[in-house]
């Protein structure tokens, strides 16, 4: 075990870095004893979503028609979507998060992305659903269903992250959004003369620097089983979708 909590994590494209006392002397693969290393800590920088945990709802729905929400993400065609409650929402923590979503009358599950916030409206570990993705748990005409539901760390997922720019930012002021991430994202730092900065998550799902200090430089993003990518410095492009071929690993 000393060897696996001396391990030093720099997750980058798959890249682990251990320290001397690594996996060579185990046998075991590099990236095999970092992510038990994470597991072991039970995702130090979770909050009120913890991987292995069940919580249990209800499942209602709403018209997501293809709107954008409160994460903002772009408008689409993805159906399989679901606004998270405000207290699980937790200042947009849950934004882009995969949940598997089971329907105690039936059985039956379905995975889902958190895209959106329920209102006050909803209670305590709700979800209020596409209505495709309600139809695979209960009859519309039920117009709620209990559920059980528990965070995934997804097999599919996109070969990078993708990072944006808000609207309006420049070298004086900037807001930096993550998309496409496998997992819940817990923080994102930026790169300010030689020093790191961690950022403040907003509502409606972007990190902010109101000074603008770090904007247009590197950028480390951290999911909440402590994995960071570092991404080289991006162009201030606001509303503009910039690709990386950074991921972090499954769980």
């Amino acid at each position: 075990m000393a060897a696996v909590t001396a391990a030093l994590l720099a997750v980058g494209g798959g890249a682990v870095a251990l320290g001397a006392s690594s996996a060579a002397s185990s046998g075991v693969p590099a990236a095999t004893v970092a992510v038990q290393a994470m597991k072991a800590d039970e995702a130090p920088l979770a909050r009120r979503i913890k991987p292995g945990k069940r919580y249990a709802g209800m499942a209602t729905f709403y018209d997501a028609n293809g709107a954008a929400g409160a994460c903002s993400y772009d408008a689409g065609t993805e159906v399989m979507t679901a606004a998270m409650n405000t207290y699980d929402y937790d200042t947009a923590n849950a934004c882009g998060a995969y949940v598997k979503v089971t329907g105690v009358k039936n059985g039956k599950s379905v995975i889902v992305r958190i895209t959106n916030l329920c209102p006050g409206s909803c209670r305590l570990h709700q979800l209020d659903l596409n209505p495709l993705a309600f139809d695979k748990l209960d009859d519309r005409h039920a117009g709620e269903t209990p559920i059980t539901w528990k965070l995934l760390s997804r097999k599919k997922a996109a070969a990078g992250i993708s990072l944006r720019y808000k609207v309006g930012s420049s070298q004086w002021w900037c807001g930096i959004q993550v998309i496409d991430h496998r997992n819940p994202v817990a923080r994102l730092s930026v790169n300010y003369q030689g020093t790191w900065r961690r950022l403040k998550r907003t509502e409606y799902n972007y990190f902010l620097s109101p000074e603008g200090h770090g904007c247009g430089e590197r950028i480390k993003v951290t999911d909440i089983y402590g994995q960071t990518l570092t991404i080289r410095a991006l162009k201030i492009l606001p509303d503009v979708t910039q690709a990386t071929k950074k991921q972090f690993m499954r769980h």
